[in-house]
């Protein structure tokens, strides 16, 4: 009987945990969150994927665009064959960014686009031997500030 209330104990507070973990990744909690790289943070699936684009092209021109990927805990993932795409909407403008490989836990592509405060993006990641994974950014939004956290963790380091 101990080991049966043992389980359901245990089951329960993996419940419990995972749904706290799933809120904890919202993208109005990633926005409290300082980046490593000082891009914009979303879930996608298991990873978290960090856009990083030029924040001053007035003008549509070639500018880079870099994904990092690490898991929950900020560790990075490495992203040799990998590949994907970054698909850009800004202003009245739609771009569509090959991202390579381009060092550890990161992939990179050119496109050509303006940095205007509308500025969405979608990337699509598939890492080597994985089901692709999807992202959405609005890197120009400004960041939340961290006392805005609705989780009640504004200190947790994620």
């Amino acid at each position: 009987m101990k080991t049966k209330t043992l389980i359901y104990s245990a089951a329960a507070s993996l419940l419990l945990f995972a749904g706290a973990t799933a809120f904890a990744h919202s993208d109005e909690y990633l926005d409290t969150q300082k980046t490593p790289n000082g891009g914009q943070q979303r879930m996608a699936g298991i990873y978290h994927f960090e856009l990083v684009v030029a924040k001053d092209s007035k003008e549509a021109r070639d500018n880079p665009v870099i994904v990092y990927v690490t898991d929950h805990a900020n560790v990075k993932i490495p992203t040799v064959g990998a590949g994907g795409t970054a698909t850009i909407l800004a202003g009245k403008q739609k771009a569509s960014v090959k991202l390579v490989p381009d060092g550890d836990n990161r992939l990179k592509g050119i496109g050509k686009y303006a940095s205007t405060p509308d500025m969405k993006v979608v990337v699509s990641l598939t890492l080597a031997g994985k089901p692709a994974e999807q992202a959405r950014f609005t890197p120009m939004a400004p960041m939340a500030a961290p006392a805005a956290a609705k989780d009640g963790h504004s200190d947790h380091k994620h």
